[in-house]
């Protein structure tokens, strides 16, 4: 902790909350009266210059202090009304009806749109390579070096496991926008080069440039959509990140299957024969135009992206920094995304009130190593990075890279080209199709109870493949296991470990150092990747690629019990619940996992129906009666830890 001397909380603010930066951003006005909301307000309008705006701006604070600032059929003392259409859209914002919420105004469901794009050319830069490298691993001399073949394909994983720590520095220098439309460009113009590479060294640097575009990008759209979307969507808009990169995977895969029977003069039987045309030097236009594909769709992005509005919380910093011009910029960029202009006045200064006091948390604490030295903090950081690793680990993106080449190889399944490319879409389409459903299962079933459940199918699936490949090659058997094995996977992975890791690190991360600990979360994931794709060639040739499989099965059972026992439920907890289940120990989290796992084994597998399941984590005063597998009761320190139990928690 920092040692600087803290300012005084808020009145009314207990001692508990005012150590917690995490609720000071929650409930900034908490603790308020009347007149220093009043003052507070007259010093916005008069530091802003939005006195044109003050009729706005000024009813608009008091229902950021509270949604129910203005009741139906009673007067204020201060004289401040709603109009009957203000109070329409505020209605809409929590309505019971979920569909109420997504009736947004059209600029932001462009920005939406736009955002949407960018994650698709995300998704199809990463799948561009799976068809592509059928055909260049003979054009380019790679077929017989599967180190250099692994370097090729992982090269803008690894560039961007250190190109996303340039979002914070690119971000301060240009705006929203301005990274977007760079990255997207940078996505563009990579593309395009990968078509005209002579040797595999030229294709591997023109592979690692294209990280750049990836990196910053990946991390700036979801933040952009986050920061112009109001607060009852925003989570949904995280899901829509998710979902349209699996579009762009599908994506990457169609074209594939598409592009491959383009030739360009050169004989197409002899892949590798050498030819004057620059296009043709070594192999048929096939690939080129493969790895060319992604360049289209980030011009649409590049193209649209200036005539959105910019981030309204991005504006205000500016204008904190001095430039006064950025209050009615950012205060215009609302009324686009919002329909009323008391909603925008109220978020202007919502925005501008949590800048402050982020402004004075940055000075008071230390958010870089509280993120380690902080116990509530450091086991949420914990429970992402172990579903970061694991989407990473359980082998998606061996799939995504080199299903077709895997398919395709002689000694294995040897399927035709064509057929594993064809293959290889159909897994594509089913990642995207079964990632639709997540968008309400998420919320629904909870964000650990999806991971516990698809895991072990995702092991299942993983053993298919192992079981496939140790047949003999070329076996009808074989070819029915593969197929088999590959689509249960995708069907397993794309509600569960798909969209889940990025969901779950961005609510249980503390406010005040989430941009940090996403820093840390998305550079672990993209390592992985990296990872992943370099090693595989080189793997799957020493062990087998019956073995390679199984490896990545023995982690999805592996993940399982990481998950179980260091992963706590988040779904539909508030701000404080959340805090209260990091500060559990770990040694908690263990304990309630072995209390799950006894009533999973006793009812499911001794099938003893007098099984009672643990309630929730977070019970609060009676732990969660347990039994043992012969369905009597016992102590096992494995319920639920009642809250009083509060001075015996470790520190793990």
């Amino acid at each position: 902790m920092s040692t600087m001397k803290r300012e005084p909380a808020p009145p009314g603010t207990s001692k508990r909350d005012a150590d917690q930066p995490d609720r000071r951003l929650a409930q900034p006005f908490s603790g308020h009266n009347h007149q220093q909301m009043t003052e507070s307000i007259d010093k916005f309008i008069a530091v802003s210059g939005l006195e044109d705006y003050d009729k706005y701006i000024r009813r608009g604070a008091f229902l950021a202090q509270s949604k129910a600032a203005f009741p139906v059929g009673r007067q204020r003392r201060d004289g401040l009304a709603l109009k009957d259409e203000e109070r329409y859209y505020l209605d809409l914002e929590d309505s019971p009806r979920r569909i109420d919420k997504f009736k947004q105004p059209w600029r932001l469901y462009a920005l939406v749109g736009v955002c949407s794009l960018g994650a698709a050319v995300q998704g199809w830069d990463e799948t561009a390579v799976n068809g592509a490298q059928v055909y260049y691993q003979d054009a380019l001399g790679l077929r017989d070096s599967p180190g250099w073949l692994g370097l090729v394909n992982s090269a803008p994983y690894m560039c961007c496991a250190f190109s996303c720590w340039l979002n914070y520095p690119l971000n301060r220098l240009l705006d929203r926008r301005g990274v977007i439309f760079v990255t997207c460009l940078i996505s563009s113009l990579t593309c395009l080069g990968q078509a005209f590479p002579q040797t595999w060294q030229q294709l591997f640097a023109a592979r690692f440039l294209l990280g750049l575009g990836i990196g910053p990008k990946s991390a700036t759209i979801p933040i952009y959509a986050a920061e112009a979307a109001p607060a009852n969507i925003r989570g949904a808009l995280v899901m829509m990140w998710q979902m349209w990169t699996a579009f762009g995977i599908m994506c990457g895969y169609i074209a594939g299957v598409a592009l491959a029977g383009v030739r360009d003069g050169s004989n197409p039987t002899i892949c590798n024969a050498a030819a004057n045309n620059l296009l043709s030097s070594q192999c048929s236009l096939n690939w080129r135009l493969m790895l060319a594909s992604p360049m289209i769709l980030p011009l649409f992005v590049v193209a649209y992206v200036y005539t959105l509005p910019e981030s309204p919380r991005w504006l205000l910093m500016r204008a904190r920094q001095g430039n006064r011009r950025k209050y009615e910029e950012a205060f215009a960029s609302l009324c686009k995304l919002r329909y009323t202009k008391l909603q925008a006045g109220r978020d202007l200064f919502l925005i501008d009130h949590l800048l402050e006091a982020e402004e004075r948390i940055m000075q008071q604490e230390k958010p870089f190593s509280e993120l380690f030295t902080r116990g509530r903090n450091r086991r949420a950081l914990t429970a992402s990075v172990i579903t970061m690793f694991l989407q990473q680990f359980c082998g998606v993106n061996v799939t995504a890279y080199y299903s077709s080449t895997i398919l395709s190889d002689p000694q294995h399944a040897s399927y035709p080209a064509r057929a594993a490319l064809l293959i290889s879409m159909g897994f594509g389409i089913i990642n995207f199709l079964f990632a639709l459903p997540a968008l309400w299962t998420i919320d629904s079933f909870g964000r650990r109870n999806l991971l516990l459940t698809t895991i072990p199918f995702m092991a299942l699936s993983q053993l298919i493949m192992v079981v496939a490949f140790a047949l003999p090659p070329r076996s009808s058997a074989q070819h029915v296991l593969v197929i088999l094995g590959m689509y249960a996977f995708g069907i397993a992975y794309s509600p569960g470990e798909g969209p889940v890791p990025f969901v779950y690190s961005a609510e249980s991360m503390p406010l005040y150092n989430r941009d940090f600990g996403m820093g840390i979360v998305t550079s672990v994931n993209w390592f992985w990747n990296f990872f992943i794709g370099i090693t595989w060639p080189k793997f799957s040739a020493a062990f087998g690629t019956s073995g390679a499989f199984g490896w990545y099965a023995a982690w999805c059972v592996g993940g399982f019990f990481m998950v179980l026992f260091f992963v706590p439920e988040t779904k539909d907890l508030t701000l404080e619940e959340l805090d209260q289940v990091f500060e559990h120990g770990t040694a908690d989290y263990v304990h309630y996992g072995m209390a799950e796992l006894r009533w999973l084994v006793g009812r499911w597998v001794l099938m003893r129906k007098g099984m009672r399941k643990p309630g929730p984590f977070l019970q609060r005063k009676f732990p969660e009666e347990v039994y043992d597998l012969r369905g009597e009761e016992v102590d096992p320190r494995g319920g639920v830890y009642e809250e009083a139990r509060e001075g015996k928690r470790g520190n793990a």
